[in-house]
Formats: structure tokens, C-alpha cells, sequence
């Protein structure tokens, strides 16, 4: 079994467009999504289509993601 390979996705929350937006170097790939797991599900279907070409001889089961969210803080509700 392959040793585990780990993407980290920086995400940001934009406010502006109600979206959050990601990209990951390594991949190299970037989106858009209205939620993380959106987001998420967008930036994994990048990776293994971009797997082949930029991380030759990787199996894609070896593959995970990790994302680092930034979004401002909100006061709580009252």
C-alpha cells in the first residue's frame, strides 16, 4: 500500500459573493462553492482528474484532502 497523499485546500469565506473559495498548489486546481462540502467535492474531482499529470505513479486511493477554513467570526445570535 501506498504511503498517504495529502492535499491541503485553503479556503476563504467571500462574503461579497457568498461563496467559499478554495485552491491547492499541489494540485493545482481552484473553485468556488456556496458550502465546504461543495467545495470539497469539487476540489476532490480535480485532484484525480489532475493526479496523472502533475503526480505520476500515485494511486488515487492513496489521495485525501484536508481543507483550512478562514471566515471571520460572527456574533452569536440573540
Amino acid at each position: 500500500m501506498q504511503k498517504p497523499l495529502i492535499f491541503t485546500i485553503a479556503a476563504a469565506w467571500d462574503s461579497e459573493a457568498s461563496v467559499w473559495s478554495g485552491h491547492c498548489d499541489d494540485i493545482p486546481a481552484a473553485a468556488d462553492a456556496p458550502t465546504l462540502d461543495e467545495l470539497l467535492s469539487k476540489m476532490s474531482a480535480m485532484a484525480l482528474d489532475l493526479l496523472p499529470d502533475n503526480h505520476p505513479g500515485v494511486d488515487p486511493t492513496s489521495v485525501f484532502l484536508q481543507i483550512t477554513a478562514l471566515r471571520g467570526a460572527e456574533p452569536a445570535a440573540a
